[in-house]
């Protein structure tokens, strides 16, 4: 939630690069909401599908202690994402740095695209995403389709 009480939803997607340091710029419609929900205040950790996942810190915590919470037989999962979470903070010009470790797990080179997916995002490199989502159209989306209409 802002400071107005409403509920923070982020959608879309953005084309953003990489500096040498591994910096991003956070999107300026993002920015602001992020500020008031989350004092600029982000974690990034490692998602399953090999992109990244970056949450405001106040819903991080939440999901935080739902992982906690997860079976033993849940452990590696628990491993890949709290074992390599990393909280970050914007900088004065509205950049994060996206640590070596996990830009090097995601395959996180320059070109990057900042998914936009409710209460979080998903940072993945552009080229494997646009690979990605031509496989999901191909494959799985027949099923999630059938429950949906435009």
């Amino acid at each position: 939630m802002c400071s107005s009480g409403v509920k923070v939803v982020f959608q879309g997607s953005s084309a953003l690069t990489l500096d040498a340091k591994g910096r991003m710029s956070i999107p300026a419609r993002h920015r602001d909401a992020l500020m008031a929900q989350a004092e600029g205040r982000l974690t990034l950790t490692r998602h399953p599908d090999g992109c990244l996942l970056v949450y405001p810190r106040p819903a991080w915590e939440l999901k935080r202690e739902q992982i906690a919470a997860f079976p033993m037989s849940a452990r590696p999962l628990q491993r890949l994402l709290l074992g390599n979470a990393q909280d970050v903070e914007l900088d004065s010009a509205g950049r994060i740095l996206v640590a070596a470790e996990l830009r090097q797990a995601a395959g996180l080179e320059k070109d990057v695209m900042l998914m936009g997916l409710g209460s979080h995002f998903e940072l993945w490199d552009a080229a494997t995403l646009a690979q990605r989502e031509a496989e999901d159209l191909k494959n799985c989306m027949a099923d999630a389709l059938s429950q949906f209409s435009f």
